[in-house]
Order: structure tokens, then C-alpha cells, then sequence
């Protein structure tokens, strides 16, 4: 079979996907004042790439490592030529004067109260995925949202991504014919980190940062950044990782939330260092077409480590493979060519993300938000429901009218979590 590999943008993807990238001199002009909830590796991320988009200024920092919080405060003196503020608790840092939006890059136990408290002080969000931890604790943000009026953009930033604009274009066409099944997968060797048990860090407030979730004792393996992990905080791998390419197919089929769920799985090679499945497959039956998700955190993945991340959409013309830069199309006929496109997007992807939520806020204009907080909810809810299925071993199904798991008690339980202590569940 011929092989035709279109390295950059080809004149037939260019007239398609280029974007010019354009920021009104409006919007560039507003110095909007932001505050960072969760000064850890990503919100820093968030923080460059947001400043780097211009017309933005940090004004305060918030974060319950002491540690994080004056490394963060000090790198953004050095990139935008003010020190910010700087708070352990974030109640405290949404009270300031002239604040007009956040950023909340937290482990997700703490998105839901966080995200509340900004919508009923009026501030725009950029909240990271997944939306919540539990589906319940996601319609009460829904809630909060609609009641503030206020402009939210969440973190499943690969709908900027040229390679699944064209994907969704292509599909829209019907170039790939009818699609009956999709397959998505992100394999990857993890590495936990150390597991013995052990005080926390001087520097870190471990109750505060465990806050309403269980508070387990402290290991390395599941605090700062390893807690994606632990079932108790990151919820896993399906949840934290590949909820990225649930929600692109969700957005390329315009699709809601499955009806039913089925996920097997364990955890083989890496027992005794991990909370969440290690191997795992879910199948999710989407009105569109049925989805198919599996991954495995050990080994060589798939055949080819180049198929290790991505979504396969199966129709009856072609079968298409999309990552994040790579677009390649297969046809039914045995003899056609071999389409395969290397799409790169401008910036990164979080930046240009970062940058729709900017110039929604300057402009007052939603439309420019590419992820709603209605649409995050749908993507969430799905890994998280799946997750379910998983770990009460059995059928779930979902009644998205009634927003609830049916027939099935034990499964049910899950959609709400108890709070410790102090802190108050929301749904």
C-alpha cells in the first residue's frame, strides 16, 4: 500500500484549521487582575502561560505550602515586575480589593468549594479538570455558575488542538463515513513515587491540603503532584489523563453523557504503590457510537509507541487516528493512499486556552469560552462514572434527566462523597 506523510501544515489542512490568532486591542489594552488558588507545578504553568498572553497581573497567590507559595511569588515578581500577594487560605485571598478573577489549579477534592466561593464573590474562573470529584459536587458548581453570571473556562484544553479541529471537521463531513466505534487510549509507564509513610514536609499544611477528602497519611506517592494516584484525591488515570481525549470525542461527536457503563481492570505491576487501576478498560455507551477506553501504566503500551495517545474514530470509508499534532486516515480501500498529516498548533495548546478565557472576560463575552462548566460536567461525570462501574464491579447506568445512577444502589453511593470534619458537602 502507498504511504503519503505530509510533514507541517499541508495545503490541504492549512485553508482548514489556520487560525490567525487575534486578540482584540480591546482586550489587549485591560490589565486584568487575577489571583492563583494552588501555586504548585501546574498552577504555575497556568500563571506563565496566562501572563505570557498579555494584559494580566497575578495580584494575589494562594497556596497551603509555605514553600510553593514564596518560590511562586517570587518567579512572578521576575515575570511581570509586581510581587503578588500572598495567602494560605484561599477565603482569605478572594476578600481583596480589585480582585476580578482566579485560576484554581488544586488537587480536585478542593475545585468544588473553591470555585463556589469565587462565583458567589463574583469572579470569573479558570478552573483545571476534571471539573469535581464527585458528579454531586459538579451540578452544585453548575448551580453556583448560573446564579453568578460569571465567565468559566475549565482545563480540557486539547479542543484547541489543530489536529482534533481538522478530526472534528473531517467527521462533520462525511469523509469517514457513518462512525460505529471509537477507541481511545493513553498508555504510559508510571513511576510512583516513595510510598513508606512519613511526616509531611515542614513547609506543608497536610490537613488543609487534604481539606474535605479523607486525610491519609502522608507519603510521598500521593501528595504533591504523585496524588493522581490515590484513589482518595486524583481518582486515577482515567480520570485525571484521559478525560482529555473522553472529552475531545465528546466534542467531535457532540455527544452527552453514556447511558451505561461497563470497566474491568486492576492493578498488576504495580501493587502495593498505587490506589487506582494500573490496567484498564471501560466501555461507555454513548448515544453517537461506542467508546472503548483502555490503558495500561506498565510495559511498552501499544504495538507502536506511536499510537500510545489518541483516539481511533472506526467509520465505514476510513478509520482515523488524531492526537494532539497527528492526523492520519486510513481508507476501507485497500488500495488508497495513506493520509498523514503533522498538524501543530500555535502555542501550546494551554495557552491558547488560557487566551480564550482572557479575552472572554476583557470583552464580557462567553461565547468566546471553549469549555463550559455544563460541558466540563459531561466529560467528568463520564471518567467519573466509569470509575464507578469499575470499583463496585458492575453494570452503571445513568439517567442523565434525573442526573442520578439507576438500579443500582451500591453504585449510586458514589456520586457523593462525606466531607471530614469541618467542611460541608455542597450537593
Amino acid at each position: 500500500m502507498n504511504r503519503k506523510t505530509f510533514i507541517g501544515k499541508t495545503v490541504l489542512g492549512a485553508a482548514a484549521i489556520s487560525s490567525s490568532f487575534y486578540i482584540p486591542t480591546q482586550a489587549k489594552e485591560r490589565k486584568l487582575k487575577a489571583g492563583l488558588i494552588g501555586a504548585g507545578r501546574y498552577g504555575m504553568a497556568i500563571s506563565r502561560a496566562a501572563i505570557e498572553g498579555g494584559g494580566l497581573e497575578i495580584l494575589a497567590v494562594c497556596d497551603v505550602d509555605s514553600e510553593h507559595l514564596r518560590q511562586s511569588a517570587e518567579e512572578l515578581e521576575k515575570l511581570q515586575g509586581i510581587k503578588p500577594k500572598t495567602f494560605k487560605y484561599y477565603q482569605d485571598m478572594i476578600d481583596i480589593n480589585g480582585l476580578e478573577a482566579v485560576f484554581i489549579a488544586t488537587p480536585p477534592q478542593w475545585h468544588a468549594l473553591q470555585f463556589i466561593a469565587a462565583c458567589e464573590k463574583g469572579l470569573d474562573i479558570f478552573c483545571e479538570k476534571p471539573l469535581a470529584y464527585d458528579p454531586m459536587e459538579g451540578l452544585a458548581m453548575i448551580k453556583a455558575a448560573e446564579k453568578a453570571g460569571n465567565i468559566v473556562q475549565i482545563g480540557l484544553q486539547r479542543r484547541q488542538s489543530e489536529a482534533f479541529k481538522y478530526a472534528k471537521q473531517y467527521i462533520n463531513d462525511g469523509k469517514a463515513g457513518d462512525i460505529f466505534q471509537i477507541e481511545a487510549q493513553i498508555h504510559y509507564r508510571a513511576q510512583p513515587g516513595d510510598t513508606s509513610i512519613q511526616a509531611p514536609p515542614a513547609s506543608l499544611d497536610w490537613d488543609e491540603w487534604c481539606g474535605p477528602a479523607p486525610k491519609l497519611d502522608y507519603r510521598p506517592s500521593i501528595g504533591h503532584y504523585s496524588w493522581r494516584l490515590e484513589k482518595e484525591y486524583g481518582n486515577g488515570h482515567l480520570v485525571d489523563w484521559g478525560i482529555h481525549n473522553i472529552d475531545i470525542i465528546r466534542h467531535i461527536m457532540d455527544d452527552g453523557i453514556p447511558s451505561e457503563f461497563k470497566t474491568t481492570g486492576g492493578i498488576y505491576a504495580l501493587k502495593d504503590q498505587i490506589t487506582t487501576p494500573d490496567t484498564l478498560t471501560a466501555n461507555m455507551a454513548f448515544e453517537k457510537a461506542p467508546v472503548v477506553w483502555q490503558h495500561r501504566m506498565w510495559g511498552a503500551g501499544d504495538i507502536s509507541p506511536e499510537f500510545n495517545n489518541g483516539v481511533f474514530f472506526h467509520g465505514h470509508k476510513s478509520t482515523i487516528f488524531v492526537s494532539d499534532t497527528r492526523f492520519v486516515v486510513r481508507p476501507s480501500d485497500r488500495d488508497a493512499e495513506v493520509l498523514d498529516l503533522n498538524l501543530p498548533t500555535e502555542r501550546s495548546m494551554l495557552a491558547r486556552h488560557i487566551i480564550d478565557f482572557l479575552d472572554a472576560v476583557k470583552l464580557k463575552d462567553p461565547k468566546k469560552i471553549s469549555c463550559t462548566v455544563e460541558d466540563a460536567f459531561a466529560s467528568t461525570t463520564t471518567v467519573q462514572l466509569a470509575t464507578i462501574a469499575y470499583n463496585t464491579g458492575s453494570i452503571v447506568k445513568w439517567d442523565n434527566q434525573k442526573k442520578t445512577i439507576i438500579d443500582n444502589p451500591q453504585s449510586a453511593g458514589f456520586l457523593k462523597r462525606e466531607y471530614r470534619e469541618k467542611w460541608q458537602h455542597p450537593g
